[in-house]
């Protein structure tokens, strides 16, 4: 296996968790790239493109996926010539054994949030108008022979929207196994929660056998003291890196302000289905973090 020469930074988190806030503050510092493009999901998916699911496990890596992807990693770093790349897919949050057989190099962070807070969040994503702009940029990075398959699913995707009572995609986010017989009459909410608790499951099922550190981080502790959370994940990554003038101003617009929205958006009996459907993963996750 060719060695890399910069260092692979993989934000781990379920969707709607702040992995788009984390990779966005951290590639604002010097020497931090990423894709120009909000997720690579097609790039980690090389091999795999007609699974419905993205819960893939070590076992799927094979010569073929490692290379393709550990390339592309390579391809960015040449473009941009920086020392640290970030790289933040939500659907990796179902497959870090996954991921970390293709990139043993990566150091990890993982974030995660209140589930009530995402699933509110989520369920806004599941009625989202189409964006040509988003996905546009997200096709640059499809490997180019799977193009006319993925672009034949998304606008199945987008037309099974205008057809259904709910008004709502066929599917949205990462993909867990029997995906479509377990949110099968759910509503959007139920949905969501169980997409959140699939997600930080698998994650915890592999952080908490991983011989190796990683970085957690609540959501709630990062927007409620930016700077100080930002300077504990530079530290992490490497202590040489720490300028607290630059870690000031590249934290000046996170905000607190969605921290409590599902509480304050949703009903008391959706609150208390999410919490029933998430409780026992979001407190394993909490005790792992405080380990």
């Amino acid at each position: 296996m060719d060695k890399f020469n910069f260092k692979p930074v993989i934000i781990i988190g379920a969707a709607r968790s702040g992995t788009n806030m984390l990779r966005d503050v951290l590639t604002s510092l010097d020497d931090f790239s990423t894709w120009p493009c909000d997720e690579i999901n097609y790039i980690w998916r090389y091999g795999n493109r007609e699974r419905e699911d993205d819960e893939f496990t070590a076992e799927d890596v094979n010569s073929q996926n490692k290379t393709y992807i550990r390339n592309e990693f390579k391809k960015l770093h040449n473009k941009y010539n920086t020392d640290y790349i970030i790289e933040k897919t939500c659907a990796n949050s179902l497959r870090v054994d996954y991921v970390n057989k293709i990139i043993p190099e990566a150091k990890y962070i993982h974030i995660y949030r209140d589930p009530v807070d995402v699933s509110a969040s989520a369920k806004k994503r599941w009625k989202a108008p189409l964006d040509l702009k988003y996905i546009l940029k997200k096709a640059r990075y499809v490997p180019l022979q799977d193009i006319p398959y993925y672009a034949f699913k998304y606008f199945k995707n987008r037309i099974k929207r205008f057809t259904n009572k709910e008004k709502k995609l066929e599917y949205w986010g990462p993909k867990f196994k029997k995906f479509k017989k377990t949110i099968a009459g759910k509503s959007l909410v139920e949905i969501s929660a169980i997409q959140w608790q699939k997600s930080v499951s698998n994650s915890y099922n592999s952080f908490s056998k991983m011989n190796k550190e990683v970085h957690h981080i609540a959501y709630e502790d990062f927007v409620a003291d930016p700077a100080a959370e930002l300077k504990n994940i530079i530290e992490f990554i490497n202590p040489e890196l720490i300028d607290d003038k630059k870690i000031k101003t590249a934290v000046q617009k996170v905000s607190d302000r969605s921290v409590g929205k599902g509480y304050r958006e949703l009903s008391e009996a959706e609150v208390k289905n999410i919490k029933e459907t998430s409780d026992d993963a979001y407190n394993k996750v909490k005790r792992l973090a405080d380990e």
